[in-house]
């Protein structure tokens, strides 16, 4: 291990989550053949579309990668339609922040009391002025924020900050992140 990762506080990623989900696919009955491959394609693609659809939830986070189908379930025929239900077990990544982590992100915006920050899904992480000690704001066509030692936070440059709070926002199906760059290790990268 580097000497860097044996002290820094910032190498223990939990932001990446192995989960076991148990869900239910719906298959209209046009979907249905008798071979059996067809039917199990059929299954896959629809529970990869209600995976992308899904996007996040509060207690997950970002679901990233489907990893495992681990079992389909028998079908059951409902009534009212004629479409089959599919009990479907499968593993997946998802990406969730939490509070003290470190995380390293872009910056998207510039603005006068702070910056946005993106960092994978999240596209929202807040870094206000009040959490970069020794940086000003630098006004102007493309506005910078500059620290006492030349250092620049301008739109593009790669940031390592901790996380401080998240928010999860139920209409939107997204997170917002409150971060920081006061502490060893973090700032421009």
């Amino acid at each position: 291990m580097s000497p860097l990762l044996q002290f820094a506080p910032w190498y223990r990623l939990k932001m990446f989550l192995k989960v076991q989900l148990h869900w239910n696919v719906i298959i209209p009955p046009d979907n249905l053949d008798a071979k059996g491959l067809m039917l199990q394609r059929s299954i896959i693609v629809r529970l990869l579309e209600e995976f992308a659809n899904k996007k996040a939830t509060k207690d997950l986070g970002y679901f990233t990668a489907l990893t495992t189908l681990e079992k389909i379930g028998e079908g059951k025929v409902r009534q009212n339609s004629g479409d089959v239900l599919f009990p479907v077990d499968f593993t997946c990544i998802t990406f969730k922040l939490f509070r003290g982590e470190i995380i390293q992100g872009e910056v998207d915006k510039i603005l006068k009391h702070g910056v946005i920050v993106k960092c994978g899904p999240v596209e929202s992480c807040y870094l206000s002025h009040q959490k970069m000690s020794g940086y000003q704001y630098v006004p102007g066509e493309n506005p910078v924020f500059m620290s006492d030692k030349l250092a620049k936070i301008d739109k593009g440059v790669s940031l390592r900050v901790m996380v401080l709070g998240t928010k999860w926002m139920e209409a939107e199906r997204k997170f917002m992140a409150l971060v920081s760059i006061d502490g060893d290790f973090l700032g421009p990268v």
